[in-house]
C-alpha cells in the first residue's frame, strides 16, 4: 500500500524509502519479531484482511502467519550484488509470460462514483508506464465495472475505492489468491499532493508485477523489511518502488527510473 509517513517500516513489505549510508550495504536480520507483535503491528483492513508495510494486502490470518514465517521468522535470500528487486520465496515471484500479457482487471464504478473517470484515467497512464519497459501487458475489462468486487473471477484483480484507511493505496504480488488481489486506493489519495494518483499507482502496480519496496535492500534506509528478495539491477534510492522518506531521493512524483526499467525488462522480458 502507499503510505507516506515518517516512520521505519514493520517487517515485511512496505512502501517508499530507500537510503544508504555509503555503500549498498544489505540489512542484516536482527532478532526476529515474534508471531505476536507481528500480528499487532499489521493493519486490519476490511474483512479478514490483515495489512503489511503499508500497501501489501493478506487475505486472512492464516496468510498472515504465513508470510510471517516466509519472511520475518526465516533467513531469507536478499543479496546486494546485482534498482529494482523482485520478491523471492524459493524462486521468483511473478506472472508467467503468458499471464503476464493479459493482466485483466476492474474498476468500481459504483465504489468510486465520481471519481470513476479520473481512477480509469489514472491506471491507464501507470499502467503504460510498466507496458512501455516490460513485456507486460495490463487489459481494462470495462464491461466488469458496474459489478467490479473481490469476488468478481472474470478479472485478475479489482480497483477499487476504500475510506477511513491509514494509507493511500495498497496492492497484492502475483502469488495472492483471487480474493486478496484489489488494488484499494483510499479516498485521501485524490487530495492533491506531491503524489498523483498515477504515480501511487505505478508504485502500487509494481507491486502486483512482483517487485518489493527498494528501501528493503538496506539497513541504512532505517526501512528494512525482510530479506526475500532478489536484485535485479544496482540499489536506486529514486526508484518508484522506493519511499522517499526512508532516505530517498525522490523529490517529485512517482516515476519509473532507468533503473526501474532495466530491472522490469530482465524480470519480464
Amino acid at each position: 500500500m502507499l503510505k507516506f509517513r515518517t516512520v521505519a517500516m514493520l517487517a515485511g513489505v512496505a512502501l517508499f524509502g530507500s537510503a544508504c549510508g555509503g555503500s549498498q550495504e544489505m540489512a542484516q536480520e536482527e532478532q526476529p519479531m515474534s508471531w505476536e507483535e507481528f500480528k499487532a503491528s499489521a493493519i486490519k483492513g476490511d474483512g479478514d484482511v490483515f495489512v503489511v508495510d503499508f500497501d501489501i494486502a493478506l487475505e486472512n490470518e492464516q496468510a498472515l502467519r504465513e508470510y510471517y514465517e516466509q519472511n520475518v521468522a526465516s533467513a531469507g535470500h536478499g543479496a546486494s550484488q546485482d534498482g529494482l528487486a523482485v520478491y523471492y520465496i524459493g524462486g521468483d515471484i511473478k506472472w508467467s509470460a503468458t499471464q503476464a500479457r493479459n493482466l485483466t482487471y476492474c474498476v468500481s464504478s459504483s465504489s468510486f462514483g465520481s471519481r470513476y473517470s479520473t481512477v480509469v484515467s489514472a491506471m491507464n497512464t501507470a499502467t503504460a508506464a510498466w507496458e512501455a519497459t516490460a513485456n507486460v501487458n495490463f487489459v481494462h475489462s470495462s464491461s466488469y465495472d458496474s459489478n467490479c468486487t473481490a469476488s468478481q473471477s472474470a478479472v485478475l484483480f479489482d480497483v477499487r475505492q476504500t475510506s477511513d484507511q491509514s494509507y493511500l493505496a495498497r496492492a497484492f504480488f502475483p502469488n495472492t489468491s483471487r480474493s486478496g488481489r484489489n488494488v484499494l486506493i483510499s479516498t485521501s489519495a485524490f487530495t492533491p499532493s506531491r503524489y498523483t494518483l498515477a504515480g501511487i499507482l505505478r508504485h502500487e502496480l509494481g507491486h502486483a508485477l512482483g517487485f518489493r519496496h527498494e528501501h528493503t535492500r538496506t539497513s541504512a534506509s532505517g526501512c528494512y523489511e525482510d530479506a526475500n528478495w532478489r536484485a535485479l539491477t544496482s540499489y536506486d534510492k529514486a526508484s518508484v518502488m522506493h519511499y522517499p522518506q526512508c532516505a530517498g531521493t525522490n523529490t517529485g512524483d512517482l516515476v519509473l527510473t532507468s533503473l526501474d526499467k532495466t530491472g522490469a525488462r530482465a524480470l519480464y522480458p
